[in-house]
C-alpha cells in the first residue's frame, strides 16, 4: 500500500508541480491588475425637482426629467426657493425628486447593463441652516421612494418597487458655521438595492411629504437637493470573472474525479482528510459554477443572496478544513481520525457562519420584496449591524491566531521526533528530512492562504458596510488583482492539495526476494493511520537502526 503524492512524489515532479501552480496565481494576480478594470463603478446624480400640479398624490404617476411626453412632463424648478412655488402655493407634498438612470453623456442617453449584475444606491441631502427651522434632536425622515424601469424598446414605465421608508438623518454643524446659507454635514441614507440590473433604463421618483398634524418631517431642516448615488457592478469586470469561473471550473471538476477515483482503488475507507478535502472541493466547485450567465438573459434579483450563500458555505467548511488539516498533522499519538474529536472547533465555526446567514437574510432576504429595505435605516439597526462586522472582523483574527497555535503545535511535535534521524541510516534520513520540509512548507503555505482569507473577509465586510453606514471616505476597498488574486489562491490551493493529498500509485513490494537492506528503507511506508504513510509511521515508530 502506498502513502500520498506529496510522499512518494521525486524532487522534480513536486518542483515542476508547485511552480505551475505559483505560475497560475501569479496569472490570476496579473489579470486582475493588468486586464480587469475596478471592481465597480459609481454613479453620482443629482435629482430633478419637479413640481406636481395635482394636489391629490397619484400612485400611478411618474415624473420623468428627460421625458418629451406630456403625461411624463416634469415642471422644473431649480430652487425650492423659486417664486414659481410662491405664486402657485406648492406645497411640500407637490415637490417630487426625481432622475432618470444612468446620465446622457455627451447628448446621448446611456443605458444600464446587465453585465452590471447588482445596483446599490444611497443619497446624499443637501439641508441648509436656517434660524427658523434648524434641524431637531434625533430627526427622522419620512420619504415617499418608488422604482421604474423599462428597456429601450418601450414606451411607458413599469412600477419596480415602491414604499413609504423612514431614515434617520446624522447631521452636525459647528456653532462657528452657524450662519445663514450655510449647509449641514449630513451622513449617506441608504436608499435601495437591486440584486439584478435586467433593464435598460430605472427612474426614481422621491418625495417627501410634511404633515405637521401627525409630526410626520418636522425638525429636519429646509432640504435643498437630493443626490442619488448608485454603485454598480463594472461590466468590463464581470466579463473577467465569469471568464475565470468559468475556466476554473471544469478544472477543479477534472482534478475532484481524479481525486476520488484515486481513493476508491483504495482497499481502506476514505479517512477523515481526504473526506474533508474532497467535500471542501465540492464546495468549492459549487462557489465557482457560473451559473451568473444565466443572469444576461433571465431576471434573477436573487443571485446576490444566492451568491452569499455560496460564499458562505465555502467559509464554513475552508475553515472547518483547516483545523481539520492541522489536527491530523499533529502527531500527539491521539486517535484523531473522527469527526467527533473537532466538535468543538465545528461547532464554533458553524455558528459564527449560521450569524452570517442570519444577518444576510434579515436584509438581502426581505429586500427581494422590497429593495428599499435596509437595517441600517435605524440607530439599533445600525449599531447592531455595526457591532455584527466588528465582531465578524475580531472572531475571524481570532481563528487566524488559533491557527497559527495549532501549526506551531505541529511544528514543535515534528521537530521533537527529529531526535530519532541521527540514528537512521543516512538513506532513510534524507528521507525523512526531506518529508518534513515538504509538510513544514505545505503547512506555511495553508497560514499564507488562512492570512489573506481573513484579511479579504475584513476588507469586504467593511468595504461594503461603508457606503450603508455613512462613511464615504472609506480608504479600505477591493482592487481588482485582489479579488481575482485571493479567488485564484483559494483554487490553486485546494487543487495543489487534491493532487498532494491523493493515494500515490507507487505500491510496496512485500516479495521474500526483497533484500533486508530495501525492506529497511521501505519498512515505515507500509502502514497509514491517518493520511500520510511515511510521516505517521515516523512519529509513531521507533527508530531501529
Amino acid at each position: 500500500m502506498a502513502g500520498v503524492v506529496l510522499e512518494n512524489l521525486s524532487n522534480r515532479k513536486l518542483s515542476i508541480l508547485g511552480v505551475s501552480l505559483l505560475l497560475v496565481l501569479v496569472g490570476f494576480f496579473l489579470i486582475g491588475g493588468i486586464i480587469a478594470p475596478s471592481p465597480s463603478n459609481v454613479i453620482s446624480a443629482l435629482t430633478v425637482k419637479c413640481i406636481d400640479s395635482k394636489k391629490a398624490f397619484n400612485a400611478s404617476s411618474w415624473f420623468n426629467p428627460r421625458s418629451s411626453k406630456s403625461r411624463d412632463e416634469c415642471y422644473q424648478v431649480s430652487n425650492l426657493k423659486d417664486d414659481i412655488i410662491q405664486k402657485k402655493r406648492v406645497e411640500a407634498n407637490q415637490i417630487v425628486f426625481a432622475q432618470w438612470l444612468p446620465l446622457p453623456r455627451g447628448g446621448k442617453q446611456l443605458d444600464m447593463s446587465r453585465w452590471f449584475q447588482n445596483l446599490i444606491a444611497v443619497i446624499q441631502i443637501d439641508i441648509g441652516y436656517s434660524s427658523k427651522n434648524p434641524i431637531g434632536p434625533d430627526p427622522v425622515l419620512r420619504m415617499l421612494a418608488s422604482i421604474a424601469y423599462r428597456d429601450k424598446d418601450e414606451d411607458d414605465w413599469k412600477e419596480l418597487a415602491r414604499a413609504t421608508e423612514d431614515r434617520h438623518l446624522e447631521c452636525h454643524l459647528e456653532e462657528h458655521e452657524k450662519e445663514e446659507g450655510a449647509h449641514y454635514h449630513c451622513n449617506l441614507l441608504p436608499f435601495f438595492e437591486l440584486g439584478s440590473v435586467h433593464y435598460d433604463y430605472y427612474l426614481v421618483n422621491i418625495r417627501i411629504p410634511v404633515l405637521e398634524s401627525r409630526g410626520i418631517n418636522l425638525g429636519i431642516g429646509e432640504i435643498e437637493d437630493i443626490h442619488v448615488v448608485a454603485i454598480h457592478q463594472n461590466g468590463g469586470f464581470t466579463k473577467v470573472w465569469f471568464s475565470m469561473k468559468t475556466t476554473v471550473f471544469p478544472v477543479l471538476l477534472a482534478v475532484l474525479v481524479w481525486f476520488w477515483n484515486r481513493i476508491q482503488k483504495l482497499s481502506r475507507l476514505p479517512n477523515l482528510l481526504e473526506r474533508t478535502l474532497f467535500s471542501l472541493g465540492i464546495i468549492l466547485s459549487i462557489m465557482n459554477l457560473p451559473i451568473e450567465w444565466l443572469t444576461l438573459n433571465f431576471n434573477m434579483p436573487y443571485m446576490l443572496l444566492v451568491g452569499d450563500i455560496r460564499q458562505g458555505a465555502f467559509y464554513a467548511m475552508l475553515l472547518s478544513f483547516w483545523v481539520i488539516f492541522a489536527g491530523e498533522h499533529m502527531m500527539d499519538q491521539l486517535e484523531r481520525n473522527k469527526l467527533s474529536v473537532y466538535w468543538k472547533h465545528l461547532a464554533a465555526i458553524i455558528f459564527g457562519c449560521v450569524c452570517l446567514f442570519v444577518f444576510e437574510m434579515c436584509e438581502r432576504g426581505v429586500q427581494l420584496t422590497n429593495p428599499f429595505f435596509s437595517i441600517w435605516t435605524t440607530k439599533v439597526g445600525t449599531n447592531l449591524a455595526l457591532t455584527f462586522i466588528i465582531l465578524a472582523g475580531i472572531s475571524a483574527c481570532l481563528y487566524f491566531i488559533f491557527l497559527c497555535y495549532m501549526i506551531f503545535k505541529v511544528f514543535r511535535n515534528i521537530s521533537a521526533k527529529k531526535v530519532s534521524l541521527p540514528h537512521m541510516s543516512s538513506l532513510r534520513r534524507k528521507f525523512y528530512t526531506g518529508l518534513i520540509y515538504r509538510f513544514k512548507f505545505l503547512m506555511l503555505i495553508t497560514l499564507l492562504c488562512a492570512a489573506l482569507t481573513v484579511i479579504f473577509f475584513i476588507i469586504s465586510q467593511v468595504s461594503e458596510g461603508s457606503w450603508k453606514w455613512g462613511d464615504e471616505n472609506i480608504s479600505l476597498e477591493y482592487t481588482s488583482a485582489f479579488l481575482t488574486g485571493v479567488y485564484g489562491m483559494w483554487n490553486v490551493y485546494v487543487i495543489g492539495l487534491l493532487c498532494m493529498y491523493a493515494p500515490s500509485h507507487k505500491t510496496i513490494a512485500d516479495d521474500d526476494t526483497v533484500n533486508s537492506s530495501q525492506e529497511e528503507e521501505e519498512v515505515q511506508l507500509t502502514q497509514i493511520p491517518s493520511e500520510v504513510s511515511a510521516l505517521s509511521s515516523f512519529v509513531s515508530k521507533t527508530a531501529t537502526d
